[in-house]
């Protein structure tokens, strides 16, 4: 067990107060003493507050409860229920337009829109490997996935589904930096002449680009021959490859070897939904890496393939422009850190009497003062050129939780000696509060809002808790379609863009979560870009890649200056509309097919979290289709099972039955796994009983929020197992 230690009323675990003072304050001008005495003020004078918010939304939900407990069997009036959510003031008043003015926000952010990864802080090769994805292979993106149709039974390389790799990259090369007169596919050398670069498709005839403006220089091999042909469409940057020595490039008509996209423009760097730290020395490893990446020097030794391999992070790329001056292009995607929520407290950090202090408050004044050591450097691979740190708040309720979060960053930033505002803020659209007064939330925080962004699992785990009494809901599948999320995406761009979010935010959009599902995630994710998103998350970095070609299609401020053309509807009638069940629609069979879909995702996540603290992984449906998942999906499932059970749509015997059906299941899914432990044997691990606990009392949890639970028993766990 840890020893704690004193300070100034608080009393910090000594590792975490250790790790502070020997690996983060040296260097950036902070004296330690001071640190911890301005430390411990702001969280003496904010920690109250934290939890006044949280009984403030807990007392809401008992509010709706009661309505909708004495509106039972009520036809529902939807104006009735407005009234009823402004007079509880869970909808607040609205008030004059306005525009943020947001300032210092990099590129990545402002200017550039283009696909988004997130990532667990906690696994620093995982981390490496998506800042690095500022760059991939379209090559191999392509010859990878299912994009492609053309099969192959052979693990080394298959020259025919090469070929169509190759016709496929060359064919989007067509659409967005078409030649003149002449396809990709025809060429036969590219050159540099007179400061022009030349097409070739015979000795002495050449083309052009049909926009010329598209070519900002180029990577020579010697003075000579040209070794990369770098493009821009839509702000992004396209590298094209020439090696006519390369296996591909050889036996390419223009020896083009491959097609590297501009891929993962900015990458969220998770302290929350896709990782398990439940205690102190978790906390350090999320910090750690946070602290590596932020100096530069976070590293990770591993073995591919048999072959030991050390990821570091990516060098800007070096290249010239047509008229001779030497510029660099950025390897590393911009970088945001996402902090905790406001309901979760930590055991690193005790007060006077003994109880936990709010996680997300350690997390901001940590992660910021982590982030000084980018902002204080000169050179080298800084993070942000523009001297902010953006930090994403994840599951807010309403505009008096973003107002308390700006207070924060205030205090945080005077504790650190920062300019007021360098702290940005990405406001998480998942929570129904946050939704319905979405214009507020951003009000709040006009100064620093450079991220605003819908999560639909979230969200539908709030939208389900939030009216757990009012009767039962449809299930996962029909939520998709139903009035209310169709109103929240749309409300959340519309929104957006009227607050001034256009060239100075990112709109984003939620995940794509299967990452083996390639071929339809191009099909489908490009609605993402139509409805006016200047940034989408994906799930690998090869799905940012692929992804990235939607944003080379489409202009983004195009499509966002017609949707503000648009006439704006009220939307809100829609948004507050209940999406729930018509008991007759469903049969048996599809009940019970609803039950072991929720059952199975629950046992397949909380397995992994409890036992081997795995907050994020691809884990197999009950069809074997591999989803990522994270809490949000546990969320969403927990909820709809708790919803089912309140209104008597399945009983208690139904869901342990399929609980034990469906533990058989996910031990045989896990079966390779050396580190897996069954669940299967007695039904008494702490994995099923979490599973349980998530189901039975969901309906008591607050807002539907899972970590209580499982932070419960991966506690207990570690306690048996260590």
């Amino acid at each position: 067990m840890n020893k704690f230690i004193p300070i100034n009323k608080l009393k910090i675990d000594s590792n975490l107060f250790n790790f502070v003072n020997t690996e983060i304050l040296p260097g950036i001008d902070i004296q330690q003493d001071q640190f911890w005495k301005n430390f411990s003020t702001i969280i003496q004078e904010l920690d109250p507050i934290n939890k006044t918010l949280l009984e403030k939304r807990k007392n809401l939900q008992l509010k709706l409860n009661n309505w909708h407990e004495i509106n039972q069997g009520k036809e529902f009036d939807i104006h009735e229920y407005k009234q009823f959510l402004s007079d509880i003031n869970y909808l607040v008043e609205e008030k004059e337009d306005f525009k943020i003015n947001t300032e210092n926000v990099d590129d990545e952010i402002a200017k550039i829109s283009g696909p988004q990864l997130v990532v667990p802080i906690t696994n620093a090769r995982y981390a490496l490997n998506a800042v690095n994805a500022r760059w991939g292979s379209l090559y191999d993106a392509l010859y990878g996935t299912n994009v492609i149709d053309e099969t192959t039974e052979t693990s080394q390389y298959d020259p025919k589904r090469g070929l169509k790799v190759i016709e496929y990259a060359k064919d989007h090369l067509d659409k967005i930096a078409p030649l003149k007169d002449l396809l990709w596919k025809e060429i036969t050398k590219i050159k540099i002449e007179d400061k022009k670069i030349k097409f070739f498709y015979s000795e002495n005839s050449f083309t052009t680009l049909t926009n010329e403006n598209q070519i900002i220089g180029v990577r020579y091999e010697n003075q000579y021959e040209i070794k990369e042909l770098i493009l821009l469409k839509n702000n992004l940057h396209i590298r094209v490859l020439i090696d006519p020595n390369h296996q591909i490039g050889k036996n390419d008509s223009a020896n083009i070897s491959d097609i590297l996209i501009e891929s993962a423009i900015s990458t969220i760097l998770d302290c929350e939904d896709s990782v398990a730290t439940v205690d102190a020395d978790d906390k350090i490893v999320s910090y750690r890496n946070w602290l590596g990446l932020m100096k530069g020097d976070l590293k990770s030794e591993f073995l591919k393939n048999k072959k030991l391999v050390n990821r570091t992070l990516n060098k800007d790329i070096e290249y010239v422009s047509l008229s001779g001056e030497r510029k660099f292009l950025k390897s590393r995607s911009l970088m945001l850190i996402r902090n905790v929520g406001h309901l979760m407290t930590t055991p690193a950090i005790l007060n006077n009497d003994d109880q936990e202090i709010g996680e997300g408050l350690m997390d901001a004044i940590i992660t910021s003062l982590i982030s000084l050591h980018d902002i204080k450097k000169q050179d080298g691979m800084i993070n942000s050129l523009k001297k902010s740190i953006y930090i994403v708040k994840p599951k807010m309720h309403g505009p008096e939780e973003v107002e308390f979060t700006v207070s924060l960053f205030e205090k945080t930033e005077k504790l650190l000696n920062l300019e007021k505002n360098t702290i940005k803020i990405g406001i998480m659209d998942e929570e129904r509060r946050t939704s319905i007064n979405l214009k507020e939330c951003i009000r709040a925080a006009k100064s620093r809002v450079a991220f605003i962004n819908t999560g639909f699992l979230d969200r539908t785990g709030d939208e389900i808790h939030t009216s757990m009494f009012a009767g039962p809901f449809v299930t996962k599948g029909e939520m998709k379609n139903s009035t209310w999320i169709k109103a929240y995406e749309s409300r959340n761009v519309t929104i957006g863009l009227k607050c001034g979010l256009q060239g100075k935010a990112q709109i984003g959009k939620g995940m794509w979560a299967m990452p083996d599902l390639m071929k339809e995630m191009i099909d489908q994710k490009i609605n993402h870009l139509k409805a006016g998103a200047n940034c989408a998350w994906v799930p690998s970095p090869t799905a940012a890649t692929l992804h990235a070609l939607h944003y080379h299609h489409l202009n983004i401020i195009d499509v966002q200056n017609d949707i503000m053309k648009k006439e704006e509807k009220n939307t809100i009638d829609d948004l507050i509309t209940l999406p729930l069940l018509n008991r007759q629609n469903l049969s048996e069979d599809e009940i019970n097919a609803e039950i072991e879909n929720n059952v199975q995702g629950i046992l397949g996540y909380v397995v992994r979290w409890v036992d081997q603290g795995i907050g994020c992984s691809k884990v197999p449906d009950i069809n074997n289709i591999g989803l990522m998942e994270d809490r949000a999906t546990c969320r969403i499932s927990s909820q709809a099972l708790a919803n089912w059970l309140k209104h008597e749509i399945i009983s208690e015997k139904q869901v342990v039955n399929a609980l034990m059906k469906m533990s058989k299941i996910v031990d045989n899914q896990n079966a390779n796994d050396p580190n897996y432990k069954s669940m299967s044997e007695n039904f008494d691990s702490l994995s099923f009983k979490a599973a349980k606990e998530l189901i039975f009392d969901g309906t008591e949890q607050p807002s539907g929020y899972t970590e209580p639970i499982l932070h419960k028993k991966r506690l207990e766990y570690k306690k048996i197992n260590n």
